[in-house]
């Protein structure tokens, strides 16, 4: 028995429309970067985890993530699906070490990571905040050990 609302086709069409790239969430936190006139490059530039900007001249390597997507700690991210609940749990904790294991990966290579989550979009002040920790980040040097580089910076 399924609890799935629409048809197979049905279904199959909408899941084919979520796309990784240029979602709501990560085409406002560029406009918001473009407006302030901070530079940056899409496509991750072979950094691990492919973040959604890269500010190479600060090294900065931004992920916009989704909350239920990547199992954020907020209310939509602690959500539960119903149907194929095995799965989607198992999908989202994979997503979440995949997160932390590129996160580490760029922190020992001497960038500094920012994650900005959907649900920390919603504040009035988002934008301000965002472009002041974008500014106001010191410039990373190439570190050798993960003891020497920055933490990360969530928003």
């Amino acid at each position: 028995m399924t609890t799935d609302v629409f048809s197979v086709e049905k279904r199959s069409a909408v899941m084919r429309r979520v796309r990784g790239r240029d979602t709501t969430p990560e085409l406002r936190v560029r406009r918001i970067l473009r407006e302030a006139g901070i530079g940056y490059r899409l496509g991750g530039c072979g950094l691990p985890g492919r973040p959604d900007l890269v500010m190479k001249g600060r090294r900065i390597a931004l992920f916009v993530h989704g909350c239920f997507w990547h199992g954020h700690d907020c209310a939509r991210g602690a959500r539960k699906p119903k149907a194929n609940a095995d799965y989607w749990i198992a999908k989202v904790d994979r997503n979440r070490a995949r997160d932390a294991r590129t996160s580490a990966e760029l922190t020992e290579s001497g960038w500094a990571v920012v994650t900005v989550w959907e649900c920390g979009m919603k504040s009035d002040d988002f934008a301000r905040d965002l472009v002041q920790m974008i500014l106001e980040a010191p410039p990373q040097a190439a570190a050798t050990s993960a003891s020497s580089a920055s933490p990360d910076r969530t928003y």
